[in-house]
């Protein structure tokens, strides 16, 4: 019951913290918008557009009475419930101010007045904001931010994909003010503490988002909308843009991973989304981020590092004949511009992920857990088919035989790698260590577990074998991926310009 009760006081945090994140994000829209209708003169719209602030007010009020029903900060609440008490008040003042300027548009003095009840406005919502600020979690409000700025991202890639420049100006408008209220949040909240190694971490991070990270979005967004706003739409790199939208995302999680250094596991736990045994009957509208996984993650690399010596030794093996794989990689992708180039950031792409891969059997990198193992086998599977597909299209037209054979051999064992890989995935996925047993939780979840000594003989050894599996078949794709790509700057005169020609423009072979 105890335990039934903190995740549903955790998952009550978060849904208020949910509001908050939407509630207080442009909050001076409304307001701007009302302004301009009375300045025109147009006292219909003012009326319109004043039913639309009062409803913004009274969602501020509700939502910081929201904040104060789960906060044990009795100071901070009392403050919180003034400054709501002042928004309330000062609601009609507003709109009767400009319902005012709207019947006399030409009188200074009721420009003055406007203007006067403008700036007290955006003062006690400023006042009301870190007050709410105040009373709630910095890490709920991270999780929440982090989630929202996903979904925004998604939505920009899909907006620019479809040309609709109103969602994407719409959208970005909105990722540019969560991570302004996420850097000015973390900005406070580092007043709060020494300065010192912690302090300097989150602040490096905070910096990066917001004197690198935004200004390249910003212009990528810009960039966009120009070319799609165009009478005669203009060419543009949409793989800028979304690597720009990416590195937003990044740079959150980033600052949210900074933040959480100095927690403490019990911290971590109470943070944390509720148990992996519960997911079925979690709410389907719950969030759940790899740092929501600490734990679990803490455990999984536990595993790897008590594995036995000689199974070690195996592992490390093998993963210097990788490393030795990637040096090679590393060499043949340098020869080619990567701009425009999709095999290249494919190739790219996956040897990344498999140095992740790598670095989880070391208690390093961005894998917590087993789940992100999984994820990342299933990441490579998806790019290995992707580059299957545009080197099927390069041999295809390539006019050497002897070398359009090679490269099919080649990419036939890519194809059979990434169903290893698949196969791998889906068997780990479904198998789950608990205590001595293996569970199999897929279509025979229900009438299949059976005891793991009995069949594999160690938790550690079932890890192992299934890890391995998966390292064999990166490490037979890596060479595969080196070859394929000697195979693309070899390609015999008279078919060196076509490739280049092909490659450049290999983004019209994926439509």
């Amino acid at each position: 019951m105890t335990k039934k009760t903190r995740d549903l006081r955790r998952q009550l945090r978060k849904a208020v913290m949910d509001h908050i994140s939407d509630s207080f994000l442009e909050t001076n829209v409304p307001l701007l918008v009302l302004i301009e209708a009375a300045k025109s003169g147009n006292e219909k719209e003012v009326k319109e557009y004043a039913q639309v602030f009062r409803e913004h007010a009274n969602k501020l009020v509700e939502v910081a009475n929201l904040a104060c029903s789960i906060s044990n900060n009795e100071e901070g609440v009392k403050l919180v419930r003034m400054a709501a008490t002042q928004i309330d008040s000062l609601c009609p003042q507003v709109i009767n101010a400009a319902l005012t300027l709207a019947a006399r548009p030409q009188s200074k003095v009721a420009q003055d007045n406007m203007d006067v009840f403008k700036d007290q406005w955006e003062k006690q919502v400023r006042v009301l904001t870190e007050a709410v600020d105040d009373i709630t979690s910095v890490d709920d409000f991270l999780s929440v931010s982090e989630n929202h700025i996903l979904e925004d991202v998604n939505k920009c890639v899909i907006a620019l994909q479809e040309g609709d420049v109103d969602t994407l100006d719409r959208t970005a408008g909105a990722i540019r003010g969560r991570a302004a209220r996420v850097i000015h949040i973390i900005n406070a909240e580092m007043e709060n503490y020494e300065a010192g190694v912690y302090t300097e971490k989150v602040l490096e991070a905070t910096k990066l988002l917001s004197e690198t990270v935004m200004p390249r979005f910003a212009e990528q967004v810009e960039v966009a909308i120009e070319a799609l706003s165009a009478n005669v739409p203009q060419p543009f790199e949409e793989n800028e843009f979304i690597d720009a939208s990416r590195l937003v995302y990044d740079g959150v999680r980033d600052i949210r991973k900074a933040v959480l250094m100095i927690r403490t596991p019990e911290e971590l736990e109470d943070d944390s989304d509720f148990e992996q045994e519960d997911y079925d009957v979690r709410s389907r509208t719950s969030v759940q981020t790899e740092d929501d996984q600490l734990i679990a993650g803490q455990s999984a690399r536990a595993i790897m590092a008590q594995l036995p010596q000689e199974e070690k030794a195996k592992i490390a093996e093998q993963v210097e004949i990788f490393h030795q794989e990637k040096s090679k990689l590393d060499a043949e992708v340098a020869k080619w511009d990567d701009s425009g180039n999709d095999i290249i950031v494919l190739a790219k792409q996956m040897c990344m992920i498999m140095m992740e891969m790598t670095d989880f059997t070391r208690g390093k990198g961005p894998l917590k857990n087993t789940s992100d193992v999984i994820n990342a086998a299933k990441k490579i599977a998806e790019a290995g088919s992707r580059m299957d597909k545009l080197a099927r299209a390069v041999a295809d037209q390539c006019p050497d035989s002897a070398c359009k054979q090679d490269l099919l051999a080649y990419l036939q064992r890519i194809a059979l790698y990434c169903h290893q890989l698949n196969i791998c995935s889906k068997v780990k996925a479904e198998v789950q260590n608990l205590g001595g047993e293996l569970i199999v939780s897929g279509v025979y979840s229900q009438d299949s577990s059976i005891r793991l000594g009995e069949q594999r003989g160690s938790e550690e050894e079932t890890g192992y074998h299934i890890f391995a599996a998966e390292l064999d078949t990166i490490y037979l794709k890596m060479e595969s991926v080196v070859k394929i790509s000697k195979l693309l700057v070899i390609l015999p005169s008279g078919s060196t310009q076509f490739s280049q020609d092909l490659l450049s423009e290999n983004h019209l072979i994926m439509q």
